[in-house]
């Protein structure tokens, strides 16, 4: 089985409130870390993976998304000008090509299944992944670049998963999970949050989904559930028995960037990760933390 995972969509619609001030004016996608916003890091991994058609669900207030993946052709007359040569052509490396780059808005906040659906349209009737930004995987492959290989042998539904601490597990979707083949888990059932002396393992869903295209039929007969919103979770469980259906154990270590402390972890992992900047911050960590 050759299944070729061609389309990425991006639900960037959510106002931030958690890093306010910081997001009033700017979107939440857009905060970097190291040099580059998290939506860039998601681009990226997408093209990794082998997508080349990438759709933007967004919202009021999401202009400057737009604009980080247009042309800017003062600011590239200028780097021209100032023979910045290599600089130019790093700018124009990863700027998406012709036609590759949809938006569609979001016009009510009524949660990531209702994000997804709107989408519809333009994903089309083929396998799709789901990409939320604020989950960043620092991986030698790039996380949905590891899903797509994999799920080219199995089709269906399938989402990244990685083990959480028991008394985490009211945080997180839930597997209840089925044989293990290596790094996939049948998915038996989801639980949403559900409290640890509870919960059927450790094993929860993060933002890294390839999706069949049969979830949008039931996206559009769901009722709303948790907090008034149209889960995409419970789509998915109804799925269940009727197409594959997998967790997949990536490499890598995930950060949550929608919470504080974690972005500030990613942007210390990330820049250590680099060899332009990690052996001059790494002794700067080292006599910071030996002080405390």
């Amino acid at each position: 089985m050759t299944i070729k995972i061609r389309k990425a969509v991006f639900p960037v619609g959510g106002l931030g409130t958690r890093f306010l001030p910081a997001t009033k004016a700017m979107p939440k996608e857009m905060l970097p870390v190291v040099d580059k916003p998290l939506i860039h890091y998601a681009m990226e991994e997408a093209k990794a993976a082998g997508c080349e058609h990438f759709i933007f669900v967004t919202s009021r207030g999401k202009t400057a998304l737009e604009d980080h993946f247009d042309r800017h052709f003062e600011l590239e007359e200028t780097l021209s000008r100032r023979g910045k040569t290599a600089e130019l052509e790093a700018l124009r490396a990863w700027q998406p090509g012709l036609g590759q780059v949809s938006y569609v808005r979001q016009p009510e906040a009524l949660g990531l299944g209702h994000a997804v659906l709107c989408a519809k349209e333009l994903v089309g009737d083929e396998p799709f992944a789901v990409i939320l930004p604020d989950d960043l995987v620092l991986a030698q492959k790039p996380c949905l670049a590891q899903m797509a290989e994999a799920y080219a042998g199995v089709g269906g539904n399938m989402f990244a998963v990685m083990d959480v601490p028991r008394e985490h597990t009211q945080r997180y979707g839930i597997l209840s999970p089925g044989k293990v083949d290596g790094r996939l888990t049948e998915v038996k059932g989801l639980v949403e949050k559900p409290k640890p002396e509870v919960a059927p393992s450790t094993l929860s869903v993060i933002g890294r989904y390839i999706l069949s295209p049969k979830v949008f039929a039931k996206l559009e007969s769901q009722e709303r559930g948790a907090g008034g919103e149209i889960q995409l979770t419970d789509s998915l469980a109804k799925m269940i028995g009727e197409v594959p259906f997998n967790g997949f154990s990536f490499e890598g270590t995930r950060f949550d960037c929608g919470d504080k402390v974690g972005f500030l972890e990613a942007n210390i992992a990330f820049a250590l990760a680099r060899p332009d900047i990690g052996p001059k911050l790494a002794p700067y960590i080292a006599k910071t933390a030996a002080g405390l």
